[in-house]
């Protein structure tokens, strides 16, 4: 599942290293009994990174992303979140729904809404927590180390450089992460632990002379290759963001109503992306087809139904509401997009019905 690994080679007639390099054997065979595709092995040396982290921290460009700033040097320090941290198991997963309708052909039908691929299943965090603390268990069974800690987006986590470090892809000039043989269209989990694992050799980079993935940001994000200004992203948008979206960059976001995907689609080495195998990221609720009118006129109770155990339940109702209403203020005019507006004008959330002005003034004939 990772290769190139370094580190306490077996070969070399000790023991433990050869005691080592069985665990590990074991651990990438019950991960893929799991579920996962791919586990690599870090160090826990993230220095250049934490060096890259705070020039993008002081420039700003995480927005009101303020966790990102938060916990000090920690994000960057394994063995300052987790004392005793030696290495860093890294997994990960495919999430690649091949049975959803074409993405191209949903961002080019203004009527309908397009939501992050990522998202049209179950939460992903749910899915990789629960296989990443059955992994843990086992390592723990294995050695007897209770030392080790499980991540899923949920504790501040370098990521992307760790797995990087771990071989499982290279870091793409769009910022996410890339691999030979499987794209970008999966998710990322850690486990940190105490027990020093054979590590892998971190994975070189392979986007070349490409830029595709620059000019295909509707609102450029991509500032520069791998300069991300979150503040001008789609996901931060509609996603991190709690306040009213820029009225400069509204128009920009089409009819993305939950996280954007271009990028990634546009990304040569996603030919060799990998459909997702667990059940629990199949399209639910016609989240891949549905119309912004259709999204647009569900009650706060049919919301929560119907979003309960989706990543998109935790933006809430109302960044809900903002955000169909802005891709419906650039939507083809219609009535019936403008009945759907009006029907909102006196919601009881000002943010709301800022955004549905304004979608108004757009939808007027």
């Amino acid at each position: 599942m990772a290769p190139d690994r370094n580190n306490s080679d077996p070969g070399t007639g000790d023991p433990q290293a050869a005691d080592l390099a069985g665990l590990r054997t074991a651990l990438e065979q019950y991960a893929r009994e799991l579920g996962f595709d791919a586990l690599g092995v870090s160090t826990i040396d993230l220095a250049e990174d934490e060096r890259r982290l705070n020039d993008w921290l002081a420039a700003g460009h995480h927005g009101e992303m303020h966790y990102m700033a938060q916990h000090g040097l920690k994000r960057s320090r394994p063995d300052d979140l987790l004392p005793g941290t030696l290495r860093v198991i890294a997994v990960r997963m495919n999430y690649w729904p091949a049975d959803a309708q074409d993405a191209w052909q949903t961002l080019g039908d203004g009527h309908g809404a397009y939501i992050s691929r990522y998202a049209l299943g179950r939460d992903y965090h749910k899915v990789l927590r629960r296989g990443l603390r059955l992994l843990a268990q086992r390592l723990r069974d294995l050695t007897g180390s209770a030392h080790h800690r499980v991540f899923v987006d949920s504790a501040p986590v370098l990521e992307k450089p760790l797995a990087r470090n771990a071989g499982l892809g290279w870091i793409g000039k769009h910022t996410n992460l890339i691999a030979r043989d499987a794209g970008s269209w999966f998710f990322l989990g850690e486990i940190y632990t105490d027990v020093p694992l054979p590590t892998d050799t971190p994975a070189s980079a392979h986007c070349g002379t490409c830029t595709a993935c620059m000019p295909a940001c509707p609102t450029g994000a991509i500032t520069a290759p791998w300069q991300l200004d979150a503040r001008r992203c789609i996901s931060y948008l509609t996603i991190e963001l709690k306040g009213s979206i820029p009225e400069a960059l509204r128009g920009l976001i089409g009819n993305r109503i939950y996280g954007c995907d271009d990028c990634q689609l546009v990304c040569p080495w996603n030919k060799f992306a990998q459909a997702a195998t667990h059940p629990d990221f199949k399209v639910r609720n016609r989240l891949d087809s549905a119309s912004l009118v259709e999204l647009f006129g569900w009650s706060d109770t049919q919301f929560t139904e119907r979003m309960q155990g989706s990543a998109i339940h935790r933006i809430g109702y109302e960044r809900w509401l903002r955000n169909i209403a802005v891709a419906l203020g650039n939507a083809p005019r219609s009535e019936m997009a403008r009945n759907a507006l009006k029907a909102r004008a006196d919601d009881p959330s000002p943010l709301v019905r800022e955004h549905v002005a304004w979608a108004l003034s757009r939808q007027e004939p």
